[in-house]
């Protein structure tokens, strides 16, 4: 049914907030065709609500977005946000378990979810008529789930959750990657500083007065936002939306924690981690900037210039070049308390990472010395422009980037905004993250097969 998205979406969040590049010749279409049109309005309970009409096809997306995620959790009551996203699909007062998906099925919808560091959304796309039943729906569970909850349905869904974990964790190759970089690169309770899906002790320990406290919490009108987007007539859906959530009542506002700039480490962390994994793996990760930081753009730059794709830098010299390498990646990771910049790469058989390890410092060494060229940068413009369109070719793309602007951006019209970012990058900006990179300490993480710590990156420079 639902899903755990590390990190949040891990496709978007390498290409979070990302506009257009250069005005080239057809740059200003792609801006034309980037533009969402919405209108916002807020219910007296404190309901944002976003609607964008778009008739190319007779289908409508509901895209609720709740404003908590593992991010709001506190050190031993982690996993909650995830474990909720699964308990909400198992009935409330007015839906019995199953008819959710058997009530949308039947109306040709489709539904799902997702968690990450900052929020919690679920989502349903299906024909137009069947928005009205969308939006019953995620009302009852909204303001009537409570009623239904018991030991019974948080003991299931606890072990759904569990189970998870061991597939999308424990037993994939490399799965522990972020359980063992997040407590090393931020420091102890902050609220990234564990995995989104939880640990198991904290899942085994949560009490249904935990569970439930925190749906009083977090789960209120007022600290949720829902995106319209398709076919549909707007005051209809606003007569809907107002019959159904209406009298929901809101919560007190939840405490928020400020931005955190980045958690500046002191000196380089090595860490080696044995794994069940055939071949070593090194990753080198820096703490960064938040989403929409005025240097984002320009970690984005750079990490699709060194591993974004088999043209970046780093591909074509360890993989292609040197033949040292199987793979290699970069992403600027950006949330809203903060972010991570990584760089990885996993060895081909008979190599040691430490290759990978020494290109990855003497490639930002060129690149501080003689900086990135406008070719890279243009062509790093482009896939950020073709990767938007992409992303906004379908209303559920739609609902959810107007979900994410009004809730990182602090507005849902905020494209225009975003793509000015882009056009204005110029090289001389990403050649300056490259200083930063060789100048902080970062976190060098090597995951090896058992028994193999001779395979480990085992030196820092910081």
């Amino acid at each position: 049914m639902s899903t755990w998205v590390p990190f949040a979406l891990a496709r978007r969040l390498r290409i979070a907030a990302i506009g257009v590049g250069l005005v080239l010749p057809g740059a200003l279409a792609a801006q034309r065709a980037l533009t969402i049109p919405s209108e916002k309005f807020t219910l007296p309970n404190g309901l944002e609500v976003i609607l964008h009409v778009d008739r190319s096809v007779p289908i409508v997306a509901v895209n609720t977005w709740y404003k908590v995620g593992s991010g709001d959790e506190q050190p031993g009551r982690t996993g909650f946000a995830h474990l909720f996203e699964h308990i909400m699909f198992m009935g409330s007062q007015h839906v019995p378990v199953g008819k959710f998906d058997e009530w949308l099925e039947a109306a040709g919808a489709s539904n799902n979810g997702s968690t990450n560091f900052d929020r919690t959304n679920y989502y349903e796309t299906g024909p137009s008529n069947a928005l009205p039943l969308m939006l019953w729906l995620d009302a009852d569970r909204m303001g009537y789930l409570l009623p239904t909850m018991d030991q019974e349905k948080l003991d299931l869904q606890r072990d759904v959750v569990k189970n998870e974990r061991r597939q999308n964790v424990e037993n994939v190759p490399y799965g522990r990657f972020f359980e063992a970089l997040l407590p090393a690169l931020y420091p102890k309770g902050h609220p990234y500083s564990w995995e989104v899906i939880g640990s198991m002790a904290d899942l085994s320990a949560a009490s249904l007065d935990d569970v439930t406290r925190f749906f009083r919490t977090y789960y209120a009108p007022n600290n949720a936002s829902i995106a319209i987007a398709g076919d549909f007539d707007v005051d209809s859906a606003k007569t809907w939306v107002t019959r159904y959530f209406g009298d929901i009542p809101r919560a007190p506002d939840p405490e928020r924690r400020s931005p955190v700039f980045f958690a500046q480490l002191e000196r380089d962390t090595v860490l080696v981690l044995e794994d069940r994994v055939q071949l070593p793996r090194v990753y080198h990760v820096w703490p960064t900037v938040p989403a929409f930081h005025k240097q984002e753009v320009a970690w984005q730059a750079l990490a699709q210039i060194l591993g974004g794709g088999r043209s970046s830098r780093l591909f074509s010299s360890l993989v292609y070049e040197q033949q040292v390498m199987q793979d290699v990646s970069a992403f600027q990771q950006s949330n809203k308390l903060g972010g991570m910049f990584v760089l990885s790469a996993t060895a081909k058989p008979g190599q040691h990472p430490k290759l990978a390890s020494a290109e990855f410092e003497a490639t930002l060494d060129r690149i501080v010395k003689e900086g990135v060229t406008e070719r890279e940068l243009e062509r790093v413009k482009n896939a950020v422009r073709a990767r938007m369109l992409d992303e906004l070719s379908s209303v559920l793309g739609k609902a959810d980037r107007l979900n994410y602007y009004n809730y990182f951006a602090g507005t849902p019209d905020y494209a225009a905004q975003d793509l000015a970012r882009w056009e204005a990058l110029e090289a001389y900006e990403v050649r300056e993250m490259a200083m930063l990179l060789r100048a902080w300490p970062k976190v060098v993480l090597s995951i090896v097969p058992q028994g193999k710590r001779d395979l480990a990156v085992t030196g820092g420079t910081h």
